[in-house]
């Protein structure tokens, strides 16, 4: 052997030369959809209580709760909406209304002069066409006044028992956090899901993934280190995973802290949200 090669045989490490480190496994659609479905049943256990957090009676007074709720927040709609019932109690009460007067009691939801207009618009569609009822069709519900495919299926999950996915920015945002879709258009989305879950499932969803979203996977630091679906979400820890400092991130009834109704459900574990005016 000449020193050469012998040179070269020393230089080798003890071990050998490195292997190639084999890169992931792609997840196959079959593995997403059981991965899904797992979160799913997992969030149901979690949050036995998921709900719409619009505090509301009937359907009208969900339709009206769910134009309200865009761009502001559900507590702050659910502070605003008792004045306004008291005020104006049905479609032809609302479709009555001076629009000033409307949009003094709307003001604290943001964009109320454009709000009062659908809600007025959409209170005399419902007096003039359908009886002064709230339409349970989507093909209906979708002709009135600041009414899309969104607050549709939240009102016919919720306020008929239609199954319907309700695609918000949490709910969006999360299926694709956890790789169930990569579309960003609501109606792909909402498509896209759809073809995941059975019907059987669809009202529920969204609550239940809302309701994560909004008290433990947050859009800019998720707690992770207090997530009771980490261990199927691959993109865990992008948010704190320190267990200590992630419990301090927690939002809600989770975090010690008032929902958002100040009417919640008789098994919601939580406190009732403050009125408008108290101290929140």
């Amino acid at each position: 052997m000449s020193g050469k090669q012998n040179s070269a045989v020393g230089e080798q490490s003890p071990a050998g030369p490195k292997k190639a480190t084999k890169a992931p496994k792609p997840e196959s659609r079959l593995a997403m959809i059981r991965r899904a479905r797992r979160i799913n049943r997992e969030l149901a256990e979690v949050y036995p209580y998921a709900h719409p957090e619009l505090d509301f009676e009937n359907p009208f007074q969900l339709l009206v709760a769910t134009v309200l709720s865009a761009q502001t927040t559900d507590l702050r709609v659910n502070q605003t909406t008792p004045a306004l019932f008291a005020k104006y109690p049905t479609p032809e009460d609302m479709a009555a209304a001076a629009p000033e007067e409307l949009e003094a009691i709307i003001r604290p939801t943001g964009f109320f002069r454009a709000k009062a207009k659908s809600l007025i618009g959409l209170s005399t569609a419902l007096r003039d066409n359908f009886g002064g009822e709230v339409p349970g069709r989507l093909k209906d519900l979708v002709t009135l006044p600041g009414v899309g495919r969104k607050t549709a299926n939240v009102v016919l999950g919720n306020g008929f028992g239609v199954p319907g996915l309700t695609v918000d920015t949490h709910f969006g945002r999360l299926v694709r956090r956890w790789k169930w879709t990569e579309q960003e258009d609501p109606e792909k989305v909402e498509a896209e899901i759809a073809e995941i879950f059975p019907k059987s499932e669809w009202t529920m969803l969204p609550p239940r993934i809302i309701f994560h979203g909004r008290r433990i996977c947050h859009p800019r630091k998720p707690a992770c280190g207090a997530c009771p679906i980490a261990h199927l979400c691959p993109s865990y820890g992008e948010g704190e995973t320190d267990p200590e400092k992630a419990k301090k991130l927690l939002k809600y009834e989770m975090g010690g802290q008032p929902g958002q109704r100040l009417s919640p459900p008789p098994d919601y574990p939580g406190k009732p949200a403050p009125t408008l005016g108290e101290a929140e």
